[in-house]
Order: C-alpha cells, then sequence, then structure tokens
C-alpha cells in the first residue's frame, strides 16, 4: 500500500498490537501541526490557534462518529495511553459507590493491576472472572451487584473478542454496576462490537489505531457525579479563587476537561483524527488483503507439528511457541531475517503464566500493511527454523 511505501521491501513488521505502522497521511497530519499551526488549543485567539482548536474538536467528533455514540450522551478526552485512562478513572472514583470489582483472565496488566489497587484502597472484594475460549463471558455465573467491572473487548494474545459484550453491559447496568472497557485492541479491526455500546467508559490507544502515541477516554456523562476530580491542573478551570475553584467540566460542552489536566499533545489529538478518518476509507479490497494474509499464516501455523497455536480461530493477532525452542531466540533469528514480531508474555502474565502455564511465547500483529510478500517470507524463515 502506498501509504506505507516508507516500509522496506526485506521488512516485515508484525508487532501491530503494540503500535501499528503510521500511514504516510497521519505522518503528514502531524508534520502540518508543527509547521503550519504550532499552537496551544483553547488558550490563544490567534489564527494558528483556532485552526488548533477547529481540528481538535473535529477529532472528538470523529471518535464518537467511528463508534456510533452520540455527543448528549458519551465526552472524549484524551491522555497518554489505555494504561492511564483506565488508571485516571479509578483512581477519582468516591468511595463507597461499590461493593466489589471485576475483571477477568485474560486481561492485559493495566486493568488487571489496576483493579487490584483499587481493591486494596477501597476495600472492597476483587473477582477474576474466566473468560470462555472465544472470550465471551458466561453470565450466568456472574453477579455484577453494585461492581466495578473492567473488561478487555478484545484480547492481546489472540484477538478473541468479548463477543456478548452488550448483554454484559447490560447485565452490569441492571445489577447497578458501572463497566468500563480496555479497547485498545478492538478499536483498529473489530470496533463493530463497540458500536452502540453503552459502556460506562471506553479506553484505548491511537498508537494501536494507526494514529500517533497517544490514549482516548470515552466516558458517559452521567458517570462523571460518581468521580471525585482530584488529579487537577492548568486547562481544567474555568475560575480560581484562594481555597476554591470552578470546574469547566460543570459545562456540557467542555465535559471532556474532567481528564485533561495542562497542555494536550495537541499535534497527535489532530493526527489520531486523521488517523480516523484514514481507516473509515479502507475498501473492500484492503480488508480482503488483511483478511487473507491472516488466513495464510494461521493456516501455516495450525498444520506444523511443532507448533502450538494459542489462537482457535483466525486473527490478525496470532500467539504461539515452538515445541522444544526458546521462543526469545526465535524471535532473534526472525530479526536477523528483518521480520519484526514480540515474544515473551505480552503484559498478560497472570494468564499465560499461571493459568495456562505457557512457555514465553511468539506474537504475530499485523494491519493494512501487511503484504502477501511478507507472509511468504515469514513461512519460509519459520520452516528453515523448524528443520
Amino acid at each position: 500500500m502506498d501509504d506505507f511505501s516508507y516500509l522496506g521491501d526485506g521488512d516485515v513488521y508484525l508487532d501491530s498490537a503494540c503500535q501499528s505502522l503510521r500511514p504516510q497521511p497521519v505522518i503528514d497530519a502531524l508534520n502540518r501541526y508543527y509547521t503550519e499551526h504550532n499552537s496551544c488549543g483553547e488558550r490563544v485567539k490567534y489564527a494558528w490557534g483556532r485552526k488548533t482548536d477547529e481540528l481538535v474538536e473535529e477529532t472528538r467528533a470523529e471518535v464518537l462518529k467511528y463508534l456510533k455514540l452520540k455527543s448528549r450522551d458519551y465526552s472524549v478526552s484524551f491522555t497518554l495511553n489505555t494504561t492511564y485512562g483506565i488508571n485516571l478513572l479509578l483512581q477519582q472514583f468516591k468511595e463507597g459507590i461499590f461493593e466489589k470489582v471485576v475483571t477477568s483472565d485474560i486481561e492485559h496488566n493495566s486493568p488487571f493491576l489496576a483493579t487490584m489497587s483499587f481493591a486494596k484502597r477501597h476495600n472492597v472484594p476483587r473477582e477474576v472472572i474466566v473468560r470462555e475460549r472465544d472470550g465471551s463471558i458466561d453470565l450466568s455465573k456472574c453477579d455484577f451487584t453494585k461492581a466495578l467491572v473492567v473488561l478487555n473487548s478484545a484480547s492481546n494474545i489472540d484477538g478473541r473478542k468479548l463477543l456478548n459484550i452488550k448483554d454484559v453491559v447490560k447485565k452490569v447496568h441492571k445489577q447497578g454496576g458501572v463497566i468500563i472497557i480496555d479497547a485498545a485492541q478492538a478499536l483498529a479491526h473489530s470496533s463493530d462490537i463497540l458500536e452502540k455500546t453503552e459502556a460506562d467508559a471506553i479506553c484505548s490507544s491511537a498508537h494501536k489505531v494507526y494514529g500517533p502515541s497517544l490514549g482516548v477516554m470515552i466516558v458517559r456523562r452521567d458517570l462523571f457525579s460518581k468521580i471525585e476530580t482530584s488529579f487537577i491542573g492548568g486547562g481544567m478551570v474555568d475560575d480560581v479563587e484562594e481555597n476554591s475553584y470552578k470546574l469547566s467540566s460543570e459545562s456540557p460542552n467542555h465535559a471532556y476537561t474532567k481528564f485533561e489536566s495542562g497542555l494536550q499533545a495537541w499535534g497527535e489529538i489532530v493526527a489520531f483524527g486523521e488517523a480516523i478518518k484514514w481507516l473509515n476509507k479502507r475498501t473492500k479490497a484492503d480488508k480482503k488483503n488483511l483478511d487473507e494474509c491472516a488466513q495464510r499464516l494461521f493456516n501455516f501455523l495450525k498444520s506444523q507439528p511443532k507448533i502450538h497455536l494459542i489462537n482457535e480461530e483466525v486473527n490478525p493477532t496470532m500467539s504461539f511457541y515452538i515445541e522444544g525452542l526458546d521462543s526469545h531466540m526465535i524471535g532473534a533469528a526472525l530479526s536477523n531475517e528483518g521480520i519484526m514480531a514480540r515474544t515473551g508474555y505480552f503484559c498478560v502474565h497472570y494468564y499465560l503464566d499461571h493459568v495456562m502455564h505457557y512457555p514465553p511465547l511468539i506474537r504475530f500483529s499485523f494491519g493494512y500493511h501487511i503484504r502477501p510478500a511478507d507472509i511468504d517470507k515469514t513461512i519460509k524463515t519459520l520452516e528453515r527454523i523448524l528443520g
């Protein structure tokens, strides 16, 4: 694809679950910010600042449009990454609202650790529920009464999805709970399961959605009453007296400021808007190429007796280990051939190491930059490794 023409012929990038490659239009948008309207958003009246404000607001609107959510119900705030967004919420909930905190066994360390911290700080029990092999949850086994629930919508191990996400959200709300969704692995290629999902908050990272390094929080406006703002600073207040202040988030049009302290990454926010527009322009041919490349690699991995594939279904993210071989050494061998892949436990230590007792794994994850030749090279290289 021309938008990734900077990728060398011999370079095979298979680490999109960590951060996706950025298409040229996104890189250009970030460069335009620095060279054409470098300015502080929401603080200046000169033309460059007005341009920045316009594009930042456009990005907020694009995020909601992408997920088919309404601005009257949700606001969009920007932060560092998914981890930061989840912690920013969990660190500021008022005392006494929740009777327990719930997460699942296949979570990234971001929600897994944050829920541990929340349970200790609020002195409430913490429950780790078991996800089904397809990523769904057996709701007949779950009690979400007055619970804070934090779950991923897709796993960074093998892409398995929370297929019954809407039913989960409905049950949590029916039982008086609050649900936060970690959408880091779903926003790029599985956004359909998030559309019109009435979660209380959705946290994700732009750098996994073909955008710059940036976090995004989509938060229901009615959740704000449960938040005691304590992480506070410039850009969040309309007025300050000696011992009091007025939060800008009290105004519906500036609700997002509740989670945006200090100067924001204006250029990255603008470029993220371009990333969403770019993603919306992907053609059937683009999607077909992604699916076919994933299918070919999945079929190869599945056919090898020495390869233990974690995936049960084909996905652009797939993890495996090779019997009798150290995954980190394989990662180094792949690197010598220009193939970039992740090895280890991918910040899912509890499930992969202590539940499943897997050795360190190899993860291949890719996106719309992938070329059939990349799959050819990867398969040939693995065949030589397997002997």
